[in-house]
């Protein structure tokens, strides 16, 4: 008997075809300059790129890109590039997060209606990384990810400068008059060094950690610095691998499994990563039909300790943690606690890939019986303010604020938060707590990055550093606080949280998992209603999200996006 005849590669049912349609497929990239044995049956490569100037941390994305054309060509597919839509969270209004799942579905889509056998996915910022995850998720296609690398560490008169965290410490420093307006603009230039994403363990370095973790990547790919020649060599072995991947017909649902995803979470404990992370990777389980839920995030991964001495939990920047041995240390040094059997991109087990990874810098990476921190992963409370979960993370709080209990300074909106806050005569103290309405999937709408309200500066000036802060919004992986975010259901849809009142006492029993608003229920009834929903956007892409955005303990992904439509090719186009 002869060998099981090869399969037809999808991107075949356009370059394979004789007559009219074959001509129509080539000859238009045939003006690229390839060459007709180009089209016999090689892999096609799509090399889904997130490049723009307009996002940053994207930046370096195009230049990534040519050298994973070089390994495509060099392990014998044809690698083509396409744009999609570029998310950055420092320059978009009036949230990246709006545009997430806006992206994904432009990710799906060019993938599936082009001639495409394997995909490499280009990603830097945070929502660019689980933007191209969901949508080519909802694909399957072999796939690999290729994060854009953190920039290098900042500096500031011979002081580290970590992206978002110092922004935030500097900025409080010049409301409490601590710090002149001309110092704060001179830093600018000294924080952002080098092209690349954020150099703390905010998301974006935290959802390049879980691109690794989850195995869908080459590792050592969530640390090497984008301005690192060892960047391109990645990139240039992630196009070789790619072409593999196709031959294996290794595809992403192969990869991401429960498994994969309980062995991500507890990552995420063990670098002390963003609480975005939960909602991410949430929506891509969706996309896969993986049973995942917030409160596995406690269940599975909240009482590792934290083993990685980053800001903003920490002292160093990322740059330290790749040449400390990055997150392959990591996750030798938690190996007992994962899934080894878990197939990663590069066709091994994922313990197969850390078996011999080494720790350079235990100052840095610290070991499971000497961790950073000892319980570092995301808390899930509930309560009456929360029925259906909010989070916090522990290691970035502070420890007296874990249990307590004060008075609600409530406020409307971002608008009226900016309005007040610095007003001399807000009735505030450090023990009340402060509560943010309306900034949720619905309510902004896209669930801005502005839970962890800056202090009054009347109480910075007192030497108050940290208070209880309750919102339905996000905040940056940057950040830190006692910060209890992602309050589900939001304001916006008549969730507790809209009933809460100035003068109402708060309950935060972070290691109890509790949340309590302490009001009767009859009196909540009452004011239910009163409550009348906002209006909604009037048209357009704002209006179609706020239709079918669902709620943060889901993931926050639009629902009729939950789930996949496949590789199917569809009609010819003449």
């Amino acid at each position: 008997m002869g060998s099981p005849e090869k399969p037809l590669r999808r991107s075949q049912a356009w370059f394979g075809r004789e007559g009219k349609q074959g001509f129509y497929y080539r000859s238009w990239l045939k003006s690229l300059g390839v060459p007709h044995d180009v089209f016999d049956g090689r892999p096609v490569i799509g090399i889904c790129n997130t490049w723009s100037e307009l996002a940053p941390c994207n930046s370096s994305l195009r230049e990534l890109a040519e050298h994973v054309k070089r390994g495509v060509y060099e392990a014998g597919g044809f690698p083509l590039e396409f744009p999609v839509m570029s998310l950055g969270e420092t320059q978009m209004r009036p949230t990246a997060m709006l545009f997430r799942n806006l992206a994904s579905m432009d990710v799906e889509e060019s993938i599936r209606a082009n001639p495409i056998d394997g995909v490499v996915l280009l990603m830097g910022c945070d929502k660019t990384t689980p933007a191209l995850l969901m949508g080519a998720a909802s694909v399957d296609l072999p796939t690999i990810g290729l994060s854009g690398g953190p920039a290098l560490s900042g500096n500031w008169r011979g002081r580290p400068l970590g992206s978002g965290t110092g922004v935030i410490q500097m900025s409080e420093k010049v409301r409490a008059g601590q710090l002149s307006q001309e110092e704060f603009v001179e830093a600018e230039a000294c924080m952002q060094r080098s092209k690349g994403s954020c150099m703390t363990m905010g998301t974006a370095s935290t959802m390049a950690c879980m691109v690794e973790a989850l195995g869908m990547s080459l590792p050592e790919n969530a640390a090497i610095p984008a301005v690192d020649s060892r960047r391109f060599r990645l990139a240039h072995l992630t196009g070789r691998r790619i072409v593999q991947m196709v031959e294996e017909d290794l595809r992403m649902s192969r990869i991401l499994t429960s498994a994969a995803f309980a062995n991500a979470i507890r990552t995420n404990a063990a670098i002390g990563g963003s609480t975005n992370a939960a909602m991410h990777l949430l929506a891509l389980a969706g996309r896969l039909g993986v049973p995942l839920t917030l409160q596995d995030w406690d269940d599975i991964g909240s009482k590792l300790p934290c083993l990685v001495n980053l800001k903003p939990s920490g002292k160093y920047l990322m740059e330290d943690f790749y040449y400390a041995g990055g997150l392959p240390a990591v996750l030798h040094e938690i190996a007992g606690e994962l899934d080894l059997g878990t197939i990663t991109a590069n066709g091994r087990t994922l313990g197969e890939n850390i078996a011999e990874a080494p720790c350079w810098n235990r100052e840095v990476i610290r070991s499971v019986d000497a961790p950073f921190k000892p319980e570092a992963g995301i808390a899930v409370l509930r309560g009456n303010l929360a029925p259906d979960g909010a989070v916090v993370k522990p290691s970035a709080a502070s420890p007296h604020l874990l249990r307590h209990r004060g008075r609600a300074v409530v406020f409307e909106n971002i608008e009226d938060f900016r309005a007040r806050i610095d007003d001399e005569t807000l009735d505030i103290d450090e023990t009340c707590v402060m509560v943010l309405k309306n900034c949720g999937p619905r309510g902004y709408p896209g669930m801005a990055e502005v839970g962890n309200m800056p202090l009054p500066p009347k109480l910075l000036r007192k030497g108050v550093i940290d208070m209880v802060r309750i919102s339905d919004a996000r905040m940056s992986g940057t950040a830190y606080g006692t910060v209890v975010l992602h309050v589900s259901p939001e304001a916006a849809v008549g969730g507790a949280l809209a009933l809460v009142r100035d003068g109402d006492f708060v309950e935060l029993d972070v290691p109890g998992r509790r949340l309590h608003l302490d009001v009767d229920e009859a009196e909540l009834q009452r004011r239910r209603g009163e409550w009348r929903e906002a209006p909604r956007p009037a048209r357009g892409w704002a209006r179609l999200y706020v239709d079918h955005v669902q709620q943060a303990h889901l993931g926050a992904d639009l629902d009729i996006l939950v789930g996949g439509s496949g590789d199917a090719v569809g009609r010819d186009s003449h």
